[in-house]
């Protein structure tokens, strides 16, 4: 079939994508101008709500199992360690995976591509985008493969095409924000000392510097990333991993043994003006890009791609009307902002040389984390925010409805079975109690799922309540609720949508 859509990326959140897209068999065309995946393992965290998506598909185990796992952060300060955090069960009753995971990212794209194969797609490598203009009936994009340029039609284009995003320029979007002066270093080595742990996170503190150390690709790698010394940014570009090296054994007593890969990079902090022109939708890096404080990047442009798929995948099919795109920018730009600026706070805590933030650092963070660490509230407070479980889309259109203090646009709370039915990723109705033959009736007509779980105490302290309606989304965010099975209600939702669930 003729491919309907153009995706301009084929890293994590592009292909991320078109998983989405072929889930609904919805035919595309995924280009990149590489070569191949990529090599370089540059984001390394994937958060529990990843897995979660990853989980409706049918794959988190090869994370789970081919990852690490992070148990625990370590604060050592001076070559001492002052305070730790427990991270390995804090999320357990929130979701099935409870703390991140250490995955490369080049090992991440071959997971994505291996179930890409499972649907006969294959990116198409060597093939960047020049240019494209809209049309009355969609896209008309401009290509170049191995040196033939050539145009092809689409009904819309995705730019998952990164920082530097030829559909961004093309939609002559603006991209506020900057750059931090500070100059960062990578570096994948073997290594020992007591910062070093095969499932923990430590970050480190020397006089003004620090660096983060954490394991990657085998519990004996340990990934290094720091902002480079005062005494070295003068020549940040000319120093080597064996100068960078003599420092850090120095600074924070670890003894490297062998370094596998040593970079250098700038960190910006930039959310674009907007997410969407007429049919063309950035995503990913493309939108927003901030410091890597929190682990956070990838896994919000995966979320972005999970959002968009399942709306351009049901108005391409005719299952949703139109205007559903628009809720895109409204639900994903909203959480980019956020996330921008967190993201800059902490890392202006973690990186200013202001006496403030040096005391935070060192004197403030010591005694913050142990309160932290024994306080089951706020650990999971934490745990939601680093896990992403806590992105709701209250004030999207797509959101209507309130059952006590569970309002619609919230991911659905997690109690176990109630996840193992999002596996279908379709629209789908939730009853915590008996469902009355008029909503029963009304779900068989319509071709909605509809699924019942007890309610006990459980799930009443889940927030669900007795005999209420929740019309669940195929991402796992509520889109409608209501505390009386207002079967006149969800049906005036459903056609405000014009919503045709996937497999009807």
């Amino acid at each position: 079939m003729k491919p309907q859509i153009l995706i301009a990326g084929a890293g994590p959140t592009g292909l991320a994508l078109a998983l989405n897209l072929a889930k609904q068999q919805i035919p595309f065309k995924i280009i990149d101008k590489e070569g191949g995946p990529g090599e370089a393992s540059r984001a390394m965290a994937v958060m529990p709500r990843t897995l979660e998506f990853y989980d409706q598909f049918g794959f988190a185990d090869e994370f789970v199992n081919g990852g690490i796992k992070i148990e625990g952060v370590y604060l050592h300060v001076e070559g001492k360690e002052k305070a730790h955090l427990d991270l390995g069960k804090v999320g357990k009753g929130i979701s099935r995976f409870t703390s991140p995971y250490s995955f490369p990212q080049d090992e991440h794209e071959k997971v994505l591509l291996k179930q890409l194969d499972r649907y006969k797609v294959k990116v198409e490598w060597n093939t960047e985008l020049l240019s494209f203009e809209e049309t009355d009936e969609g896209v008309l994009a401009v290509l170049i493969c191995n040196g033939e340029e050539f145009q092809q039609e689409f009904l819309y284009i995705a730019g998952c095409d990164g920082a530097s995003s030829v559909v961004r320029h093309q939609m002559q979007a603006d991209f506020p924000g900057g750059t931090y002066e500070q100059e960062f270093y990578v570096m994948d080595m073997k290594a020992e000392g007591a910062p070093i742990g095969s499932h923990q996170l430590a970050m480190c503190m020397h006089g003004e510097e620090f660096v983060v150390l954490l394991p990657v690709r085998s519990t004996d790698t340990t990934r290094a990333i720091g902002v480079f010394p005062d005494s070295m940014t003068a020549s940040a570009q000319e120093v080597t991993s064996e100068k960078m090296v003599d420092f850090m054994q120095s600074a924070f007593r670890i003894n490297v043994k062998e370094v596998n890969w040593f970079s250098t990079y700038k960190v910006h902090h930039r959310v674009a003006e907007v997410f969407r022109k007429g049919r063309a939708f950035l995503v990913g890096d493309a939108a927003h890009i901030h410091s890597p404080a929190g682990g956070q990047g990838m896994n919000t442009g995966i979320g972005d791609a999970m959002n968009l798929g399942w709306k351009l995948a049901a108005v391409v099919q005719g299952k949703a009307k139109h205007e559903v795109l628009k809720t895109y920018e409204t639900e994903r730009k909203a959480f980019a902002q956020r996330l921008v600026d967190t993201t800059d706070r902490v890392f202006t805590r973690v990186v200013s040389k202001k006496r403030s933030n040096r005391l935070f650092r060192k004197r403030i963070a010591p005694l913050l984390i142990p309160l932290v660490n024994r306080s089951d509230r706020a650990r999971r407070r934490l745990f939601t925010i680093l896990s992403q479980t806590q992105i709701e889309y209250t004030k999207s259109r797509l959101s209507r409805g309130k059952v006590n203090e569970l309002q619609s646009g919230i991911r659905l709370p997690y109690n176990g079975e109630n996840y193992e039915v999002l596996r279908t990723w379709d629209w789908q109705v939730h009853v915590y109690g008996a469902a009355n033959s008029e909503l029963r009736n009304f779900c068989q007509e319509r071709g909605l799922a509809l699924h019942t779980f007890k309610y006990d105490s459980a799930a009443e302290k889940h927030g669900f309540s007795g005999g209420a309606l929740y019309l669940v989304r195929p991402d796992g965010h509520i889109g409608f609720a209501h505390p009386d099975r207002d079967v006149a209600r969800l049906q005036k939702y459903v056609d405000d949508w014009g919503i045709i669930p996937f497999n009807a």
